[in-house]
C-alpha cells in the first residue's frame, strides 16, 4: 500500500523538473550546437566556467560545516583518525587497482603501436604551460600543501585538504569546551542550512553549465580531433568500465549493497559531472544523499572530501593508459622494472589533483618529468583529445569516492543497513517525494532539534 503512495506521489511530479531530465538536454543541446555551429558552441566556454565557479565558491564552507558537524558529533575523538586511516587503506588499494587496470588495458590493445613518432619533433611548449603546475609537488611538498597560510587563507584558496585539516581541528576543539561548544555546533548547523540552500538555488543552472561545457568542447575540438587515436579513448573508456563493474561492483557486493541501484540512487549527480567534467560541483549534494542512505554525517563528511584528493582513480587508469600510449607511440620500450618505478611514482602524482577539467592532463606531465625514459614533449600528442577523456576520468574518480564512503561507513558500523537497503530499492525519486512531505510540517518539530540533521530544504 505504501508502495502506491509512494507511486502516486512520484506521477504528480512532472518528468521535466527531474534535474537529471533537464541535465540531459542540455547535454543533448551543446552537443547540436557545438557540431552545427562550432565557433559559437565554442564561445559558450563562460556559461560553463561559471557555473563551475559558483560552485566552487560554495565548497569550502560546506565542506568545514559538515565535517565540523559530524566531528562534533562523534562520541570519541579516536574514531576520526581511526576512520580516516581506514579510508586512506581503501584508497591506496583501489588506485592500485585502477593503476594496474590502465597497465593491463594498455598492454592488451596497444593502441600506440605502429605510430613510430619522432620525440624530437613534438611540440615541447605545450607541456612547457603544465609542468610549472606539476612541479614541485612531492610527498613533503604535499602534505605542507595541506596546512594553510592562514585560517581565512584556506577559504580563500578553495582547496579541500587545508578545509577538512581546520573543520577536523575545530570540530575537535568543539568537544573539549563543554556548552560553549553546544552552542557554537548549533550556530554551524545553522549556517549549514543556509548553505544547502544557496547551494540548491546554483543547482538549478546545472543545465545551463553542462550545456555551455558541452557546446565548447564539440565546438572546439570537433569529431576530427579524435581522428587515429580513437582507440586509446575507447580503451580508457572500457578500462573505466571494467573498474568500476569489476572492482567497484566487487566490493559492493561484497558489503551487501548494489552497486546499480547506489549508482541510479546519484544519477543526477552523475549527469552532472558528465555535462561538466567536474565532479566538484556535486559534493555538497552527494554528502547530503548518502546521509538519506543511512550514512553517519561524522564518517560521510570526513570520506567523501578526502576522496577528492587522494582517490582520484579515474585519473590514475588515465596516467597509466597514457604514459605506456606515449611509449608505444615513441617505440620506447620500458622494463618490468621501469614500469614498477613509474607505478610507484603515479601512487603519489594521481592524488591531491583537484576534481576539475585539465587535472589529469597536469598529473601526466608531472608523471612523466620525473621518469627519464619517457618524453615530457609527448603529452603534445594527447593535448587533442584529452578533453575527450575528462568525462570519465571525473565520473570514475566519482563513482569510486561513493562506493568508498559507503563501503567506510559499514565498517565504521556507521551505516543504518536497513535505511540503506530501503534507500536503494525505492530510488532518489520516492526519497524527494518524501523529503518534500517532511519539509511541510517543519516548523511544528521541537525547537532542541537541529534542522541541519535532516536538510530540509535541499531535495534529495
Amino acid at each position: 500500500m505504501n508502495t502506491k503512495n509512494q507511486g502516486a506521489g512520484m506521477k504528480r511530479t512532472p518528468i521535466y523538473k527531474a534535474l537529471y531530465i533537464q541535465v540531459l538536454v542540455g547535454v543533448a543541446l551543446g552537443i547540436a550546437v557545438g557540431h552545427y555551429w562550432p565557433d559559437f558552441g565554442a564561445s559558450l566556454k563562460p556559461l560553463g566556467d561559471g557555473f563551475i565557479k559558483l560552485v566552487k565558491m560554495m565548497i569550502a564552507p560546506v565542506v568545514f560545516c559538515t565535517i565540523v558537524s559530524g566531528v562534533a558529533s562523534l562520541n570519541d575523538s579516536r574514531e576520526v583518525g581511526k576512520t580516516l586511516l581506514k579510508a586512506m587503506a581503501l584508497f591506496y588499494v583501489l588506485t592500485i587497482i585502477a593503476l594496474l587496470i590502465g597497465l593491463a588495458a594498455v598492454d592488451l590493445v596497444q593502441p600506440g603501436v605502429g605510430m613510430h613518432v619522432d620525440p624530437r619533433q613534438l611540440d615541447a611548449s605545450i607541456a612547457s604551460k603544465y609542468a610549472k603546475a606539476g612541479a614541485g609537488m612531492g610527498f613533503v611538498d604535499f602534505v605542507l600543501h595541506i596546512i594553510p597560510q592562514s585560517f581565512v587563507g584556506a577559504f580563500a584558496e578553495g582547496d579541500v585538504l587545508p578545509v577538512l585539516l581546520l573543520a577536523v581541528l575545530f570540530g575537535f576543539a568543539l568537544t573539549h569546551i563543554g556548552a560553549a561548544g553546544h552552542l557554537a555546533a548549533a550556530a554551524v548547523d545553522s549556517f549549514a542550512s543556509v548553505l544547502f540552500a544557496i547551494f540548491n538555488l546554483i543547482m538549478k543552472l546545472a543545465p545551463i553549465g553542462a550545456f555551455g561545457a558541452m557546446a565548447f568542447t564539440v565546438g572546439k575540438f570537433g569529431v576530427g580531433a579524435i581522428g587515429s587515436l580513437g582507440s586509446l579513448i575507447l580503451t580508457f573508456y572500457a578500462a573505466c568500465v571494467f573498474f568500476v563493474v569489476a572492482a567497484l561492483g566487487g566490493l559492493a557486493r561484497l558489503h551487501g549493497f548494489s552497486l546499480w541501484k547506489l549508482l541510479r540512487y546519484v544519477r543526477e549527480e552523475l549527469l552532472i559531472v558528465l555535462g561538466t567534467s567536474s565532479s566538484e560541483p556535486v559534493l555538497p549534494r552527494l554528502l547530503q544523499k548518502l546521509q538519506q542512505l543511512g550514512c553517519k554525517k561524522g564518517v560521510v563528511g570526513l570520506v567523501l572530501p578526502a576522496g577528492y584528493s587522494f582517490n582520484l582513480d579515474g585519473t590514475a587508469i588515465y596516467l597509466t593508459l597514457a604514459s605506456l600510449f606515449i611509449a608505444q607511440a615513441c617505440d620506447i620500450h620500458l622494463s618490468v622494472t621501469q614500469t614498477l618505478t613509474m607505478l610507484g611514482i603515479m601512487l603519489l602524482t594521481s592524488k591531491g589533483a583537484a576534481g576539475v577539467t585539465g587535472s589529469g592532463f597536469v598529473a601526466l606531465v608531472a608523471t612523466l618529468t620525473v621518469v627519464p625514459e619517457l618524453p615530457v614533449a609527448g603529452v603534445a600528442i594527447l593535448v587533442g583529445i584529452d578533453r575527450f577523456m575528462s568525462e570519465a576520468r571525473a565520473l570514475t574518480s566519482t563513482m569510486s569516492n561513493v562506493v568508498a564512503s559507503v563501503v567506510v561507513s559499514i565498517w565504521e558500523k556507521a551505516c543504518d543497513r536497513e535505511v540503506l537497503l530501503r534507500e536503494l530499492e525505492s530510488g532518489p525519486l520516492a526519497a524527494q517525494e518524501r523529503t518534500e512531505k517532511t519539509s511541510e510540517p517543519a516548523a511544528e518539530a521541537p525547537s532542541g532539534t537541529p534542522r541541519s540533521q535532516t536538510n530540509p530544504t535541499l531535495p534529495a
